[in-house]
């Protein structure tokens, strides 16, 4: 069996609820709003998984873990992103984060040079080095023919400044499963971070 696998940090329940109050500032904007569950800041994609394959990423994660320790992450504004110019979700980005920066970077090498991943090296070494190195979170993907067909005033201008903290104690390993409503995910193994790692 294959599953969908990506490594992330999940979000606390309070910034969860601050980041739900979002969605009534642009009721006009066509797009999708992410659930509130699955808000959360990917670290790494690594695509469709075997059993094995799995285990193997569960045991690296908590190599990885042990490695780094617990650090804070600043919310600081929202966004279009990837590109302003042609945007396709809206962003909760963070301030540039040192330990968050170690801690992907760490992730990513870590699964690159196991032996037993080579037939994800592909995969993984797209998937993680698009990754965008200051925290960010997706809470909107737009319906990009609408927003396009839109005139450009009437597009809602998005760039707001917002001031959220939180510690990132924990990474999880998440299996995402694609449904007509929308992914939804699961927590396969949660690795705390530093000497948290028992």
């Amino acid at each position: 069996m294959r599953h969908r696998i990506f490594v992330a940090i999940n979000l606390p329940e309070k910034i969860k609820e601050s980041l739900r109050q979002i969605e009534s500032k642009w009721p006009e904007l066509p797009c999708r709003w992410t659930k509130t569950e699955n808000l959360h800041i990917t670290l790494a994609f690594l695509g469709y998984l075997s059993d094995e394959e799995v285990s193997e990423v569960c045991r690296i994660v908590k190599e990885v873990g042990l490695r780094n320790n617990p650090f804070f992450v600043r919310l600081n504004r929202i966004i279009y992103g990837p590109l302003q110019q042609q945007p396709k979700m809206v962003w909760v980005e963070g301030e540039k984060n040192g330990n968050f920066a170690m801690l992907q970077k760490d992730l990513e090498n870590s699964l690159l040079s196991n032996k037993t991943m080579t037939g994800t090296d592909q995969e993984i070494s797209h998937n993680t080095k698009k990754q965008f190195f200051i925290p960010h979170i997706t809470i909107a993907r737009l319906r990009t023919w609408e927003f396009r067909s839109m005139e450009p005033d009437e597009r809602p201008y998005i760039n707001e400044e917002i001031d959220l903290n939180f510690q990132v104690k924990s990474i999880e390993i998440m299996e995402s499963d694609l449904k007509k409503c929308g992914p939804e995910y699961a927590i396969l193994e949660s690795i705390n971070l530093g000497f948290n790692n028992e």
